[in-house]
């Protein structure tokens, strides 16, 4: 009996343990981002860091036995190349909005995917078209982002036109991924390994169309530059840190909750990063902006809710219950990952 309490308060503690850890990742990850690219502002080479140290991290791990990802090659590689374009486009275009924007205007903006997948999935993907419940929550969404818009004070044309940038390149990526990760049969660290390794193989590319290499090889020429600075270094090596570990905390807890409690978590970790946010720095939106932000949040929660409370009779709800939390399980851990410049992200398994 003593070994049974024993356990059950080792699982406990664990589990405990890998929610908070979560947690604490995924609301302070977008924060450090804008931390970083403040210290450190070449985004181009910034997410290049991230990608090494997440593709490094889980081969590392992987040879230590912690973890199991699928074998790199080159023919799975050429298949994977167009999902994992969208997906360096969708971090580049990440980057660069929380570099020209603050951490709330990137949360709106990342609130209103649901709305353009909801009408990708009924257009492209012949999917029903949405609930009352969940067209009533695409209209909040709807609301408190055109509020937050209308009342940002810190509006301007470069930072909404990689916040519009971001929110087709993360649509397409949240409609696109599932399709591609489904047909090739990746396991979850085998698509962050191969997400991570061909971005990583893209970066160059991007240098030198943006003309990052030139910044990049005039701050190496200067000691005076911010390449130098102890606090770019901490920034930088603290967002590399966060994305490998929100990597492990994401999937470790997606397995020890259920989608509902791992629902509620990501739902907590929007309002800790909006309060996280405030308290740290002045660069966050103003109290009129804040209340429509909070209504963007609160609309996601009502979006989740219509999406995972589908099943009209009990007996349904039993018989596809295994499918449906293994979906819901997906698109809730897509949902606060992907959008949070998150090069080790876990997407749909």
């Amino acid at each position: 009996m003593s070994s049974i309490r024993f356990d059950s308060t080792k699982q406990y503690y664990t589990t405990s343990s890998l929610v908070v850890g979560y947690a604490l990742c995924s609301s302070l990850l977008a924060v450090i981002n804008k931390f970083a690219i403040t210290k450190f502002n070449f985004p181009g080479l910034l997410t290049a860091l991230q990608y090494l140290t997440s593709a490094l991290g889980v081969w590392v791990l992987g040879k230590l036995g912690f973890l199991h990802h699928d074998a790199f090659t080159w023919e799975t590689a050429k298949k994977f190349l167009p999902a994992a374009t969208v997906f360096y486009l969708a971090i580049f275009t990440n980057t660069n909005l929380l570099r020209h924007a603050n951490v709330d205007t990137f949360i709106v903006f990342r609130s209103l995917t649901p709305l353009l997948v909801a009408i990708a999935d009924t257009a492209f993907r012949k999917q029903p078209c949405p609930s009352r419940l969940t067209f009533l929550s695409l209209l909040v969404i709807l609301g408190g982002a055109i509020g937050y818009v209308a009342t940002d004070s810190g509006f301007t044309l470069t930072a909404y036109s990689w916040a519009f940038a971001y929110l087709v390149t993360i649509t397409t990526e949240m409609v696109y991924i599932k399709h591609m990760v489904t047909n090739l049969g990746l396991n979850t660290w085998g698509f962050v390994l191969y997400n991570n390794l061909l971005s990583l193989m893209m970066a160059p590319l991007f240098w030198i169309i943006t003309g990052e290499y030139v910044e990049v090889f005039a701050a190496l020429g200067s000691s005076t530059g911010t390449w130098f600075e102890s606090g770019a270094f901490f920034a930088v090596s603290l967002s590399c840190v966060f994305g490998l570990l929100i990597s492990f905390f994401g999937f470790a807890a997606r397995k020890a909750v259920s989608a509902t409690a791992f629902t509620v978590t990501g739902v907590v970790n929007k309002f800790l990063t909006v309060a996280i946010n405030v308290l740290i720095w002045d660069k966050h939106a103003s109290p009129l902006g804040l209340v429509c932000l909070l209504f963007t949040i609160v609309g996601g929660v009502l979006y989740q809710q219509s999406v995972t409370g589908a099943g009209s009779t009990p007996s349904q709800r039993e018989s596809t219950s295994k499918q449906t939390d293994s979906e819901n399980d997906d698109h809730d851990y897509e949902e606060d990952s992907q959008g949070e410049g998150i090069p080790g992200k876990l997407a749909s398994v």
